[in-house]
């Protein structure tokens, strides 16, 4: 296959932040498994090459693509095939295996992920990206640029050390004119296992000021809840993609997910 083609996907949404560790993987997911549990088809692109986190974060890991006459076929989640997956991940002998390339070769493997993936319909694509404004970041604008893609949602963490480098994302998506649909504040307070109590350890509302300064819509604030970690490490009917609609952040990421498909309609 020669041409990227994406014409049976309604939407594309790319997750965006300027800085590490603020758990864009884990918005990614809980997103996409937001947006299954209110109809949507999904697809998650994971493009950060060198540590790509979707596959564990789906209970995928050792899972394999196979080739189709399309193309890839993605890998799935759900026994119903409405969340599906693609990543470096899978194609990997072992997970512990490094990535060492240079940029135009991590160029090269997502344009073959954009043009080799049979997606089939899908509602939503959602792009996980690693952190920075680099070679990934340039190369998935500019492979999507004739597909309008619907814009960015921008993860922080409330702390100013984290909206310091996230200030720069919002930098490059006006740059680039990548529309930016929302900000998301992650790990803003801490939800107590014992009490479900929640406590600001990290501080909190720096994201929201943040959004508010730059006049970008603030999509909502996402607490540390340790079950999500347990859920995540779990298999079969534990799983997090099976239990996350019994999970604490449930009802707060079907607002985010309110907020996004409302934007994008």
């Amino acid at each position: 296959m020669t041409d990227i083609n994406l014409a049976n996907i309604k939407h594309i949404v790319l997750i965006l932040s300027g800085k590490g560790g603020v758990g864009k993987s884990s918005v990614t997911t809980q997103t996409a498994l937001g947006l299954v549990q209110k109809g949507f088809k999904v697809g998650v692109l994971d493009i950060d090459l060198t540590g790509p986190s979707i596959p564990r974060m789906l209970g995928l890991d050792g899972k394999q693509v196979h080739q189709a006459s399309q193309g890839w076929v993605p890998v799935y989640a759900d026994e119903h095939q409405r969340l599906s997956c693609m990543s470096i991940g899978f194609l990997l002998s072992s997970k512990n295996d490094s990535v060492v390339w240079r940029g135009p070769k991590k160029s090269a493997m997502i344009k073959q992920f954009l043009q080799d993936v049979y997606w089939g319909e899908l509602d939503y694509l959602l792009i996980d990206t690693p952190p920075g404004t680099s070679d990934e970041h340039i190369s998935i604008v500019e492979y999507l640029k004739s597909f309008g893609p619907d814009g960015a949602v921008i993860v922080t963490t409330p702390q100013n050390v984290a909206i310091a480098d996230v200030r720069k994302e919002i930098s490059f998506c006006r740059k680039v004119n990548l529309p930016i649909l929302g900000v998301i504040e992650n790990m803003s307070g801490f939800i107590c296992p014992h009490c479900a109590d929640c406590t600001n350890i990290f501080s909190s509302g720096g994201g929201e000021s943040m959004a508010k300064e730059y006049g970008i819509d603030f999509l909502g604030k996402i607490p540390i809840d340790p079950g999500f970690t347990s859920m995540v490490e779990a298999d079969g009917e534990g799983s997090y993609v099976k239990s996350f609609s019994k999970s604490n952040l449930f009802p707060i990421f079907q607002d985010v997910c309110a907020k996004i498909a409302e934007k994008t309609k």
